[in-house]
């Protein structure tokens, strides 16, 4: 282990991975209560086309991402009022067009294919200074937030319909949570991938589902579960010569499956 901290590639993929995987876990709780997991996944096939439309302007791609995927998470919210489409029609609709732009560009751009697939497949160990930076004063930003509102966010989350009555502000609080939660996926793409995003958002949540009693313990230990996913996940990475994405996922997916025995035996927090 110690040979595995000395190198600082590693430093910079656990200090990004980490901070990320807080504000994902922690976002993941309010969208798998609300039944809305499929937005982390159908967000991260969008950023496809924004990372794509970063490469063709040879543009840094997270920079140009961040602000196409916030305003696909609106669109997603557009459709499903105005058209009065269902969730996840509305959330496979958008995706489906980010993928198929995405994939138009790359055929256009011809050059940047290679880079593109460090983007489909991600690559914790790659991550610079300045991704590190950004990483981090982003998801500081997203968790700041997310504790400013979490009494609204946590009434929403159990019943919406109540919390209107009550005077939250239901319209408010969705387009919050879809802008945060676009930033959180277009962060994770260069951790685990686009095609990886979701496990991120959702595995660590529903895990900590299986295992929290009340909202903020687990939100808790689901961010507990996305940090420890991420050191480990790197450390197998590091020594078995694996991607570190499906690493990642690989530590959340034993995690999910461990914390069945563990509510059994009554070890439930």
């Amino acid at each position: 282990m110690a040979e595995f901290l000395t190198y600082s590639f590693v430093w910079r993929g656990l200090a990004a991975g980490c901070c990320v995987a807080v504000i994902c876990s922690m976002l993941g709780v309010v969208l798998v209560l609300r039944r809305l997991s499929l937005i982390g996944d159908g967000l991260a096939h969008v950023s496809f086309f924004g990372v794509a439309v970063g490469l063709l302007l040879r543009a840094t791609p997270v920079f140009v991402a961040i602000p196409v995927v916030m305003a696909s998470s609106l669109g997603i919210l557009k459709l499903a009022q105005r058209a009065r489409l269902y969730g996840d029609a509305a959330i496979g609709m958008v995706s489906a067009a980010g993928v198929a732009g995405g994939i138009i560009l790359a055929s256009y751009g011809g050059g940047f294919n290679v880079d593109i697939f460090s983007y489909l497949f991600g690559n914790i160990l790659a991550i610079g200074a300045a991704e590190m930076y950004l990483s981090a004063a982003l998801s500081v930003a997203v968790a700041g937030v997310m504790l400013y509102y979490h009494r609204p966010l946590l009434s929403v989350s159990f019943d919406e319909e109540f919390a209107a009555v009550s005077g939250v502000n239901t319209g408010y609080i969705n387009t919050l949570l879809a802008l945060l939660t676009s930033v959180a996926v277009v962060l994770t793409i260069k951790i685990v991938g686009m095609l990886l995003t979701s496990a991120l958002v959702i595995i660590p949540a529903v895990t900590a589902i299986q295992l929290g009693r009340g909202f903020r313990v687990t939100m808790a230990i689901a961010a507990l579960l996305g940090v420890v996913s991420v050191i480990a996940g790197m450390a197998l990475s590091f020594y078995g010569n694996i991607p570190g994405g499906a690493a990642i996922v690989l530590v959340n997916i034993i995690f999910f499956f461990l914390s069945f025995p563990l509510k059994r035996f009554g070890a439930q927090l």
